[in-house]
């Protein structure tokens, strides 16, 4: 009956994303007059690994889509990040009402096929599967200044947000192999970004209260730490011209786990520290409907696991993103 109703539930869940894809790309979900928004190129952001406007990693206080206060604009995008030994596919929409109010859905799907391999030819049906998969429903409210309107004063635009994640393999991400206390949790973050129009240049800083280990990929909470920890993320984008945008960005992770299972392995493999991630990043955008995103970025440890010694320790990976929207 468990396996029914799971089912069920991911079919719901497909099915929705799909109609509200659906409507987000219907002509008559969009106003009239979309073509004279006021947001410049890449001002909104890209489609952030969580489904936020933002950079690759961090949300910023933008709002996504190109709808100016009196429209509603949003995007569908895909997201693809590889490593030595994982993959990462995210995938969503967001729509943004009024310049005020982003709603936004995503899912994640990581791929631990290669881990499985190493781990299970030590300890078979420890990992039991080949991805983990991970919904995220985010909401963000724009409550001071406006990044353009507002360019040449000192006043950033300060956004608040939360994303609620919920982990598709709670079996797993609470077993012994890793340990996390929970397979759900809410993320809530306040965002600050700042466009510098006369020197190209746009800032963010964001301040995230997070317990999620690996962005929630790997649960919520450990052996550890088991309660929300501040977080901060940082983001710089340069415009190289109207339509090319270079950045960086750095996000602070949490360090809850103490895997049971590293412990039973003996010295040397406990604790392993989840690292802090960065990026260098290339955005661009030659019509306000498309962007594209590719980065270097860096993952640090990923899996608390070390049964596989060095092979599955810090990871580098390619990110690609693509974003279609109004």
């Amino acid at each position: 009956m468990k396996t029914i109703q799971t089912i069920a539930i991911k079919h719901s869940r497909n099915m929705f994303i799909a109609s509200a894809i659906a409507a987000l790309l219907s002509p008559s979900a969009w106003a009239d007059d979309q073509q004279f928004s006021n947001k410049l190129l890449l001002t909104g952001g890209v489609s952030q690994v969580e489904g936020a406007a933002g950079g690759g990693l961090t949300p910023w206080a933008v709002i996504g889509g190109y709808g100016s206060n009196n429209q509603i604009g949003g995007n569908v995008h895909y997201t693809y990040a590889k490593s030595s030994n994982y993959n990462l596919d995210t995938y969503g929409f967001t729509v943004g009402f009024y310049d005020r109010f982003e709603f936004s859905v995503a899912e994640q799907r990581f791929d631990i096929s290669q881990l499985r391999n190493k781990v299970e030819a030590a300890f078979p049906g420890a990992i039991g599967r080949d991805t983990l998969d991970q919904i995220i429903i985010g909401a963000k409210l724009r409550v001071l200044g406006e990044a353009v309107l507002d360019a040449d004063t000192w006043v950033p635009q300060v956004s608040v947000g939360l994303q609620y994640k919920e982990n598709q393999d709670g079996d797993f991400v609470k077993s012994a192999v890793v340990g996390a206390k929970n397979d759900h949790g809410t993320d809530v973050y306040v965002s600050a970004t700042k466009l510098l129009l006369d020197k190209n240049l746009l800032l963010n800083g964001t301040l995230r209260f997070t317990k999620a280990n690996q962005f929630g990929l790997l649960g919520f909470g450990g052996d550890k730490d088991d309660g929300y920890k501040p977080m901060i993320e940082l983001s710089a984008a340069y415009l190289l011209r109207k339509d090319l945008a270079i950045g960086a960005e750095y996000r602070m992770k949490p360090n809850n786990l103490r895997s049971p299972l590293n412990q039973a392995l003996g010295e040397g493999t406990i604790d392993l520290k989840e690292e802090d991630a960065f990026d260098l990043f290339i955005a661009y955008a030659p019509t306000k409907n498309i962007s594209l995103t590719a980065a270097y970025v860096y993952l640090g440890n990923i899996a608390t696991v070390d049964a596989v010694n060095a092979d599955f320790g810090r990871q580098d990976a390619v990110y690609l993103s693509a974003q279609i929207g109004f």
